[in-house]
Formats: C-alpha cells, structure tokens, sequence
C-alpha cells in the first residue's frame, strides 16, 4: 500500500503547536496592553460607559477551550479525535448539510436585524460595525495563519487546512458579538447564541469536514478575536463633537 507523503507540518509536534499559540496570545495581549494604557484612566465618563473592560479571569473561556483542543488532537487511533471521528463514521457516514453554512453568520443577521427593528444594542451602529471588522479580522487572519503553519489533511480527504475550523471560529466570533451586544437587555442572549455557534461545530464534524480538535481550538480563537476587539476599542467612531483625551 503507497501512503500519501504529507507536508512536515501535517504531523503536529505538541511543541510547535505551543510555540504557534504563545505567540499569538503575545500578539492579542500586547494589543490589550498598547489600547488600555493609559486611556481608561483619561477617557470620558460617556465613553469608559460603553468600555468592556479586560480582566485576566476573561481569558480562562478561551484558555479552556484551546488547551482541550491541543490535548484531544492527538495522532494515535485511540486519541480523542480519532475516536470521535471513528464514531461519526460509524454511525452516520453518509451525513451532509450545508445549513453550518449560513448557521455561521447568523448571529450577525439577529445582531443587525433587533437594531433595526428598533431594539437597539449597547453600542451605535458605527462603533459597533468597526468593532466587528476588527473582530473578524483578528478571528479569521488567527485562524488563516494556523491552517497555512499547521497543513493538516481534514477527515474527509479534501485538503490539508483542517486545523483549526473556520465555520466555528466565525461562529463564535458571531456569537461573542451578538452576545456582548444584547446580554445586558437579554440576559439570555449568550446562552441562545453559543448554542447557535456550537450547533456549527457539531455540524461540522457530522459533515466530516473537521476533527473535534479543529472545532475546539476555532472556538476559542473566535470568542478570544472578538473579545480583543472590544477591550481594545476606544469608541471614537461617530462622535466627532465629542473631545477624547487620550
């Protein structure tokens, strides 16, 4: 039997996995840091009101799910995500949908949709619409980059940028945003939207299209990008009569 001569990256080392993760984490919280000093010292009672403010204990989410994800992507049979995917195989080789597809924004679509029917959100719509730029830039350049460094074949045979998952790092930037956007007026908002970009990752291992280990590590990368996004965001956008001393 002729095996398939991967790119050296397919086969992750644990080691470089870490290096990767380190110093993308140095890059988030050296942003963190350059934003936040010493501006939410000086900035303006109306605009610190609106400042979602960073605290370590924020990070444990991410962490959590990222380390998880490291510590099921292993190479044997027996490794977590081998196991899962033998699982699916087994049960429902022949699932396909394409609603993960559409599932991935649609936190989005709600987001923008309340606050046209008038049910506004924390933040205006120019504030909001760069912080989500800002956001998905951070979740889908994080997650672009990995694919390229890591090179690994997905489940399915179809190409090698299976690690980590692009629909769920989308989806949970989504939910994060519509989340942080709504939690306070609904406090049932986050529940309903993680649910919604959980449903996503599943989706994407019933369709073969990714191990759970990819879900995992693009969910924490999509929660953390857009979190960064708002510790890091100074509300200056369309409040041009408004002095900021920074």
């Amino acid at each position: 039997m002729t095996f398939c001569t991967a790119h050296p990256a397919a086969i992750i080392d644990p080691l470089y996995l870490a290096d990767i993760f380190m110093k993308t984490i140095f890059i988030y919280l050296t942003a963190l840091l350059l934003s936040n000093y010493p501006a939410l010292s000086q900035r303006s009672d109306t605009l610190a009101h609106y400042q979602t403010r960073f605290t370590v204990k924020q990070l444990s989410p991410p962490a959590s799910l990222i380390l998880v994800g490291l510590i099921s992507n292993g190479h044997s049979p027996e490794s977590i995500k081998n196991e899962v995917a033998e699982e699916r195989n087994e049960h429902f080789p022949r699932f396909k949908t394409h609603l993960d597809n559409y599932l991935q924004f649609s936190p989005l679509a709600v987001a923008y949709g309340l606050d046209a029917m008038g049910i506004k959100s924390k933040t205006d719509f120019a504030n909001r619409t760069v912080i989500l730029l800002k956001g998905e830039f951070l979740a889908l350049g994080t997650t672009s980059l990995l694919k390229k460094a890591t090179h690994v074949l997905r489940p399915d045979g179809s190409s090698y940028t299976s690690f980590p998952s692009g629909h769920t790092t989308q989806a949970f930037a989504a939910a994060t945003f519509l989340s942080e956007e709504y939690k306070d007026r609904y406090h049932w908002m986050p529940y309903a939207s993680y649910t919604v970009a959980s449903s996503v990752g599943l989706l994407r291992v019933a369709n073969n299209k990714h191990y759970i280990s990819d879900v995992l590590v693009g969910a924490g990368i999509g929660y953390l990008a857009m979190k960064t996004a708002y510790w890091t965001h100074r509300y200056k956008w369309g409040r041009k009569r408004q002095h900021v001393n920074l």
